[in-house]
């Protein structure tokens, strides 16, 4: 947790507090190293003191936002202001919630507590789909901007599409427009889509799915992305039963239903070579046709979808 303001009092109160609560908490005293901190640690939740010197709270709501890797932190401010133009102001600068000033730990502790689990969730949720190379992103439906995304989706998107990093390629803010609302209208309905909507995009023998996995705010959605090619698949072929390059291909080729001559013309040898390439293949997969060759294949690799 990331505590902003520039009075030491107020700190030191809360710090006290948060700590004793079991909290971690960073502190910082102005607008340009909260930032700095905020992008280094990544906090849970942001108290962010509105008046300051130099940069005020308002501004930095609006860059923490701006940041792919800090614009899905919660933000509560924290308030002398009680009129309505400021409030206004700090929501419309990116804020879930606020407390005015002077500073009632009790108060403060519940309002975090209130938006901390949903916080926690979202973090491990985006841990897990890093640690396990998911390209994955969630996107703001009005306006089309990247809130957050994996290293993945990050290369897969520039790989893909010549968009600013923050900003949804326009093809699929469009598509998102259309469909979300009716997912939603379901969703609200109680009737869950018997199949996720999925959005393609091909590239050079390579195609990129956008699966619409589920809403994580009142306008945002999380979206699932799966890259599928000849030749990662033919690398998984080879990984899995433990392969040599070529022999991947062969067998990718044989559940593709390409024949010996086939294959030997896609991949420039004799159809001889490519029957000592099976029998191999069949040895390493404990077969003995291509026929169950590729059945076996196919049900242990189905997430590629080869067919």
């Amino acid at each position: 947790m990331l505590i902003v303001d520039d009075v030491p009092d107020n700190l030191s109160l809360l710090h006290d507090a948060l700590d004793e609560a079991g909290y971690t908490v960073l502190v910082a005293t102005h607008g340009e190293a909260a930032l700095q901190r905020a992008s280094q640690a990544v906090p849970d939740i942001i108290l962010l003191d509105a008046i300051m010197p130099g940069m005020d709270g308002f501004e930095v709501a609006r860059r923490l936002k701006a940041q792919p890797d800090t614009s899905h932190i919660p933000i509560i401010f924290m308030t002398g202001l009680s009129e309505t133009e400021h409030v206004v102001a700090a929501f419309a600068a990116g804020s879930v919630d606020y407390v005015v000033k002077p500073i009632r730990p009790r108060e403060v502790m519940a309002r975090i507590e209130a938006h901390m689990q949903s916080a926690r969730q979202a973090r491990q949720a985006r841990n897990a789909l890093d640690a396990f190379g998911h390209a994955s992103l969630t996107v703001r439906i009005s306006d089309g901007r990247v809130l957050w995304q994996t290293p993945l989706a990050r290369k897969l998107l520039q790989d893909y599409f010549d968009t600013p990093e923050a900003v949804a390629p326009l093809e699929l803010a469009a598509w998102l427009t259309q469909v979300v609302p009716r997912v939603a209208d379901e969703v609200a309905q109680g009737r869950l889509p018997v199949a996720p909507p999925v959005w393609y995009v091909n590239q050079a023998g390579r195609r990129l799915s956008f699966t619409l996995h589920q809403q994580t705010g009142d306008d945002e959605w999380l979206l699932v992305m799966q890259e599928s090619s000849d030749q990662a698949a033919m690398d998984a072929l080879s990984q899995e039963f433990k392969l040599t390059a070529r022999e991947g291909e062969v067998l990718y080729w044989v559940v593709k239903g390409k024949t010996n001559r086939d294959i030997g013309d896609i991949l420039g040898s004799s159809p001889a070579t490519v029957k000592k390439q099976l029998e191999h293949i069949f040895a390493k997969l404990g077969v003995e046709t291509r026929t169950a060759a590729a059945g076996l294949a196919m049900s242990r690799v189905a997430q590629l979808k080869l067919r």
